[in-house]
């Protein structure tokens, strides 16, 4: 299971009346920290927890002061200052040398599950929303917002803020579904890309017609569209995907799934577009397209994915999957530490 938010509470909704569970979210964060505010854990009282706030130096001691929060049904702010020498995470050594405050609230029918299934509801129909948290230590008051109520409160660009509503001081963070990756060819080379999408969390489509190609065995985190793809110009989910690769080894097939993205496309939030192959063979699907570069909805990245070296199967998926990462997140993909050019 990865920490999308939408497995979290996929989880956690099949198990909501069979334990007791607290949210825990960081409401702050200042200097150094392994994530910042906004990130959600869930805790249930065997004392299992789904979603990561620190590398896993702060999970124990947050599910211990969880539990105070079933004896009272209230929530609690808790805070670790990796900066401070009479904070307990300083004298233990963990953390990342900074402060991280915690918002830990309970889960339960009386607090209407902090709108949990509320949330939960928008991310499998794959709407973007806006969630607020009451911030204090009394009884939880949440809430899901619409994604243009949201708009209106969070600045352009900005994933969340501290906002007060009715007087009461908050943070509200957009929350947007999980990235929906379209793979177009269920070849051999397919399985890795698919397996590191799913561990990424991400949703898959992978289309071909093809008999012995995206066989289910094969893909079992993927969902499967055979049909032809020029039927699927009409797809509902085409309207999901967030980026797709197209890697079908047929000059025919890749024209027919180009044409899919000519400008207007039904794929109204793709961010990337990969073509596998050469730029030779890729010209040669542009030729049977009928289609020129500047006619597609986003620029074509071809040949797709990062320079990483290595020809396997798996090493492509690892490049191509880590440049569509990279977009999806404003990134550059350049190393944090080393120069630009090979290691001496």
């Amino acid at each position: 299971m990865s920490n999308q938010l939408d497995q979290l509470l996929n989880y956690w909704s099949d198990n909501r009346n069979s334990l007791q569970w607290v949210l825990a979210t960081i409401i702050e964060t200042q200097g150094s920290s392994y994530r910042k505010a906004g990130a959600m854990m869930l805790i249930n009282s065997l004392g299992q927890y789904r979603g990561l706030l620190s590398g896993g130096c702060l999970e124990a001691d947050v599910m211990r002061q969880a539990r105070r929060c079933w004896e009272t049904g209230k929530n609690r702010i808790i805070c670790y200052d990796m900066r401070d020498e009479d904070d307990l995470s300083w004298q233990l050594g963990i953390g990342c040398g900074g402060m991280v405050r915690i918002l830990l609230q309970p889960v339960s029918e009386q607090n209407d599950y902090l709108q949990l299934p509320a949330l939960l509801t928008c991310l499998q129909g794959r709407q973007p929303c806006g969630y607020w948290q009451g911030i204090n230590e009394q009884s939880p008051c949440n809430r899901v917002l619409t994604q243009s109520q949201t708009a209106e409160l969070l600045p352009d660009e900005q994933r969340w803020a501290r906002l007060s509503l009715d007087g009461q001081p908050g943070l509200i963070q957009q929350i947007l579904p999980a990235p929906c990756l379209g793979i177009f060819g269920g070849g051999m080379d397919a399985r890795p890309l698919v397996g590191l999408a799913a561990v990424m969390g991400w949703q898959v489509l992978l289309v071909d017609s093809r008999p012995a190609n995206a066989r289910a065995e094969y893909f079992p985190t993927a969902q499967l569209i055979k049909g032809p793809i020029n039927d699927l110009a009409s797809e509902p989910r085409m309207s999901w995907l967030s980026a797709a690769v197209l890697m079908t080894h047929n000059i025919e097939l890749d024209a027919q799934a180009l044409s899919l993205f000519k400008s207007p496309s039904q794929a109204t939030g793709l961010r990337y577009l990969g073509m596998l192959g050469p730029a030779h063979r890729t010209e040669r699907v542009f030729s049977v397209a009928g289609l020129e570069a500047s006619d597609l909805c986003r620029p074509l990245a071809n040949p797709v994915g990062l320079r990483l070296g290595g020809e396997l199967p798996e090493s492509i998926a690892l490049s191509v999957i880590a440049e569509i990462h990279a977009v999806l997140e404003g990134q550059d993909a350049r190393s944090f530490s080393l120069p630009l050019g090979p290691r001496v």
